[in-house]
């Protein structure tokens, strides 16, 4: 049966995967909100939808779809807006009868998990979050790799993740750490999720160098020693020899790259697949990887060391 969904941040950068992804699984977009009206990205979808500029107006049509409309309730919330209105958005959607499934990250912080998980009781509903590398085959294979192998194995691992964003990435909400929750966050959080699916809990975490654009540091997991680079300056690829690439994003596990560079825009048809079959992932699964970078905005950066990843001391030192 055909779903009812209203979307969060239909202006955002993330959102025409969702909305490619509401379509591909013979989904229905009733209505959309983004306080910015740059929104044409709708027509290509779902050109009926309901747009709304201001919260409250939205809040008032998805109430009144829910109360007075049979047929009409909106069975889903995608959540695309600003990630430190992800806690009020959700909360919003459950209110209203629907189902979340909300953008990385979550929330924020650890504890707000807990809360919304004491919502979901209260409201009979579902929290979904986007944990699109979990679904990617070659994540897939590789995890049935390690599950395999014994269990006092320790991995040799390297995340190299260079994303270049310009200079009004710095003006935007995305530049604003009490917004944004800073780059380990807003840029890193899926693949410090992928770590910990792969390789088990944090034992430690080391933070080496952190600023506007770059932070690096080590993260020691149960079952493998993990030192991690994320950028967002364009010069970086060009110290690396990358100048063929827009961006830089792979994971190295002992003799074994995996490139996440293509291929990593294609994967929430599949996410929003599993949510509607009731098997996509939750608060619970969410909770490791806001704790790590919720620590990592908390550590003072220690200096680089013999430990650091290769490309920071690289590019840092010169």
């Amino acid at each position: 049966m055909k779903k009812n969904f209203a979307i969060t941040g239909v202006a955002g950068y993330i959102a025409p995967r969702h909305l490619k992804a509401i379509k591909d699984t013979g989904n229905d977009l009733v209505c959309a909100l983004d306080p910015h009206d740059s929104v044409g990205v709708i027509d290509s979808h779902f050109p009926d939808a309901s747009y709304f500029r201001e919260f409250e107006r939205f809040d008032r049509y998805v109430s009144k779809l829910a109360y007075e409309k049979a047929g009409m309730q909106i069975d889903y919330v995608t959540i695309c807006s600003p990630n430190y209105l992800h806690d009020s958005h959700i909360r919003f959607a459950l209110r209203v009868g629907a189902h979340a499934i909300c953008e990385k990250p979550l929330v924020l912080n650890p504890w707000n998990c807990e809360s919304l998980i004491d919502d979901e009781k209260r409201f009979d509903r579902r929290i979904y979050t986007v944990l699109q590398l979990r679904v990617h085959p070659r994540v897939i294979e590789l995890r049935e790799k390690i599950l395999a192998a014994p269990k006092d194995k320790k991995w040799d691992v390297e995340l190299t993740y260079i994303t270049p964003r310009g200079k009004w990435y710095h003006f935007s909400w995305k530049g604003n750490a009490s917004e944004s929750g800073g780059l380990a966050t807003n840029i890193g959080i899926h693949f410090f999720d992928l770590l910990v699916w792969l390789f088990g809990p944090v034992k430690s975490s080391e933070l080496h160098h952190a600023d506007d654009v770059r932070c690096s540091g080590v993260l020691e997991l149960e079952r493998a020693r993990c030192p991690w680079f994320l950028s967002i300056s364009r010069d970086d690829l060009e110290t690396l020899k990358k100048q063929d690439g827009a961006t830089l994003r792979c994971l190295t596990i002992e003799d074994e790259t995996i490139d996440f560079s293509t291929g990593f825009a294609d994967l929430h048809t599949k996410v929003y697949e599993d949510v509607l079959s009731g098997k996509g992932y939750g608060v619970k699964d969410a909770q490791p990887s806001i704790q790590i970078v919720h620590d990592l905005r908390h550590l003072t950066p220690g200096g680089l060391c013999s430990e650091s990843h290769p490309a920071a001391k690289t590019i840092l030192r010169g």
